[in-house]
């Protein structure tokens, strides 16, 4: 059976990373110190808490007013590295790409166009102060996408009960299946991964969303943590598929099969990848 859900959960992945204080300029690299210290840092769900908060007023508020000053904390080696939550960033972001996720009539009945239309404008207001801008955070609804399995190895993966994604040592107990690996791997993955798809496919928008994958990775500090947590979607799955999931591992044997030119045994598990995912995402459809 699968895990009980908790009362507000998103049925959504997430890739995150995690850069060293280092990274960051003065003073908000005395901001994230001092925070990184704190006795109780909030967790994923916290996160989801005051985003659904932000929906109950009519209308709704899509986009938080400020900026997030919180983020989720994780040690590497001893050293502290900070994921920033960004979350009025990353809600303009969702809210520029909702016309590819709902149809029109549910769109408008769930964020009226004016409110649509106020907050893109602000945010191209804000796009042209901050051109540089990237959040730390990158979202999935209803799957976990293949590319971004190509960061990570089988023996990075974590599964057991945890503080429910991101690291805050005040969240719940809950299951958690995630990946960790440094920001050195992930990029010579990408590379590899990249080699062996533009010999072996002609034209596949694995490639192009391999592509994104690796430019962003680009942008943070090269002793940084990336990290793929399953979220919200541990309640989409028994226990046992939980336990059975080797995804990354799955990606690995496929690109090796590629790489030695077997496209049967690709293919044997790219649909094996495909079908795991398929009824979840059936899920998302009928929701």
């Amino acid at each position: 059976m699968a895990p009980t859900t908790p009362a507000a959960v998103p049925y959504a992945s997430y890739l995150r990373v995690y850069e060293p204080l280092a990274a960051f300029p003065e003073p908000e690299r005395s901001y994230w110190a001092r925070y990184a210290r704190r006795d109780r840092l909030p967790g994923a769900q916290e996160e989801l808490r005051r985003s659904l908060a932000d929906l109950v007023p009519v209308p709704p508020v899509v986009v938080p007013v400020r900026e997030s000053a919180d983020a989720f904390v994780a040690e590497v080696d001893g050293v502290p590295c900070v994921c920033p939550w960004r979350t009025r960033l990353r809600g303009w972001q969702a809210l520029a790409g909702l016309g590819d996720e709902l149809p029109a009539p549910v769109l408008d009945a769930a964020v009226p166009p004016v409110v649509r239309r106020e907050a893109l404008a602000d945010y191209e207001r804000w796009r042209e102060r901050n051109p540089d801008a990237r959040p730390w955070i990158r979202t999935a609804t209803w799957h976990v996408p293949v590319r971004w399995f190509v960061l990570f190895a089988d023996e990075e993966r974590e599964y057991g009960k945890g503080s429910g994604g991101g690291a805050g040592s005040g969240a719940e107990e809950s299951p958690v299946l995630r990946y960790r690996t440094p920001m050195v791997q992930a990029r010579r993955r990408v590379a590899r991964g990249l080699r062996v798809l533009r010999e072996e496919l002609e034209d596949s928008p694995l490639v192009d969303g391999l592509v994104d994958v690796g430019r962003w990775l680009e942008e943070f500090h090269p002793r940084s943590l990336v990290e793929l947590d399953y979220g919200g979607l541990v309640y989409t799955l028994s226990e046992d598929r939980l336990a059975a999931d080797h995804s990354a591992a799955d990606v690995a044997e496929g690109l090796a099969a590629l790489r030695e030119g077997d496209g049967e045994r690709a293919s044997t598990v790219y649909e094996r990848l495909t079908e795991r995912w398929r009824t979840v995402r059936l899920r998302g459809l009928a929701s």
